[in-house]
């Protein structure tokens, strides 16, 4: 990450410069705690959010009991297996698939914040949308879009799951954590041609292959997000994560499930497919920073406030604390 940032730096000084505030990101999505650069709450996006394009959810407070959280399930028809994530979170650490009562008693003790749990959404493919809108306009765009290839292995009839791990890259850099997860159930031999996947769940950081597939963003699929995301209220720039079934039909706006929305925080994450250049990813960060620049000057002028500079400190010092005490998780 700091190989792909540090370098252009200087052109997020640039715009702070022209912005005279380091963190003017704060008024990119008014809605959105922080613009949703960090340590903004994921119930809080989810319900500015039309709920029927989102998995049902509900908060869990830190210290509620396990028999108080199985009748908030009950009253909310969430059924087992189902999926619980921090409530202010990143980069997927934290999320996990509970399968059953056990597997929440489970959770609940080795995480000990607020957190959320959602139905699990069945549908076998994820993909990230960039959208894009200046305030004012009717219409935004898609700038950028990403499929998502969960890790998972191939059984040959052969090798256990932990061998066929161990023979990929991607993979056995996630061993520790899959250790943890499916413990004796790696030393599975799988039959020949079957997939296993392993983290059901489309991130970088937790072995997701992203390839850039934004040649498909199409005018139709542009109607499409826009129906959606201008009933986002104070939604302006972000990247919407995409649970679908079927890419024709997600095109016309069926079958499919908006399971997070991030804001200013956001990576153009199409970037990381591995045919693109690092000078490739420097000019697609760098436009959407200019992009980001542009929708936070336009609100200011409207009357939403950029953060402070104590506050924007405060702000980035309690998500580095956050983000050491997740990836002990």
């Amino acid at each position: 990450m700091e190989a792909i940032y540090l370098p252009i730096f200087p052109v997020w000084l640039y715009f702070a410069f022209k912005a005279r505030s380091f963190f003017f990101f704060n008024a990119a999505n008014p809605s959105i705690k922080n613009g949703g650069m960090a340590m903004e709450s994921k119930k809080e996006i989810y319900d500015i959010i039309p709920p029927e394009y989102i998995p049902k959810t509900i908060l869990i407070n830190k210290g509620k009991q396990l028999q108080e959280i199985m009748q908030e399930l009950k009253l909310a028809e969430i059924q087992f297996p189902l999926i619980a994530k921090p409530d202010i979170g990143m980069k997927a650490f934290g999320v996990d698939k509970i399968n059953d009562e056990k597997e929440l008693a489970e959770y609940i003790n080795k995480f000990q914040d607020d957190f959320l749990i959602q139905e699990l959404i069945s549908y076998p493919h994820e993909l990230g949308v960039f959208y894009v809108r200046q305030p004012g306009d009717a219409a935004g765009k898609i700038t950028g879009i990403v499929q998502k290839n969960f890790l998972s292995v191939k059984g040959n009839g052969i090798h256990t799951i932990r061998q066929l791990i161990n023979s990929n890259p991607r993979c056995s850099f996630q061993l520790p954590s899959l250790i943890k997860k499916f413990g004796v159930g790696l030393d599975y031999i799988l039959p020949n041609g079957e997939i296993f996947i392993l983290v059901p769940y489309g991130s970088h950081t937790r072995g997701a292959e992203f390839i850039d597939i934004s040649h498909k963003s199409t005018r139709e699929f542009e109607k499409t997000m826009n129906t959606i995301c201008t009933k986002i209220p104070g939604f302006y720039f972000g990247r919407l994560d995409i649970r679908y079934e079927d890419f024709d039909k997600l095109v016309k706006g069926e079958n499919f499930s908006i399971i997070e929305i991030n804001g200013a925080g956001s990576e153009p994450t199409h970037i990381y497919d591995p045919k693109h250049s690092l000078l490739f990813a420097w000019r697609e960060i760098i436009r959407h920073w200019k992009m980001l620049y542009q929708i936070s000057q336009y609100n200011k002028k409207q009357g939403h406030r950029y953060l402070s500079y104590t506050e924007g400190r405060a702000m980035l010092r309690a998500n580095s604390k956050l983000e050491a005490q997740l990836r002990l998780f």
